[in-house]
């Protein structure tokens, strides 16, 4: 695993890392790595993404399953109503 090191930190953004790893129970090292894997997109990822935005295209490019006019929501509750 390689070792990162990060040279001239402002001052505020340390101090804000610093209390979020302690209000996450975490080192400041652990800190960082969270939020480096939540933010920083590998290239497995991006493929995961690329063919969850192939397959969310393609649902929506295809015909709607059913013809079928849903009530309008008056007409639903006056039927609850009548029951």
């Amino acid at each position: 695993m390689a070792t990162l090191y990060v040279e001239n930190v402002p001052d505020e953004i340390y101090e804000a890392l610093r209390q979020r790893a302690r209000a996450n129970r975490k080192s400041i090292s652990a800190e960082v790595l969270s939020l480096l894997e939540q933010n920083v997109v590998t290239a497995a990822e991006q493929k995961s993404r690329q063919r969850f935005l192939r397959q969310a295209q393609l649902l929506r490019s295809q015909p709607a399953a059913t013809n079928k006019q849903f009530p309008s929501t008056d007409q639903m509750q006056r039927e609850d109503r009548l029951r």
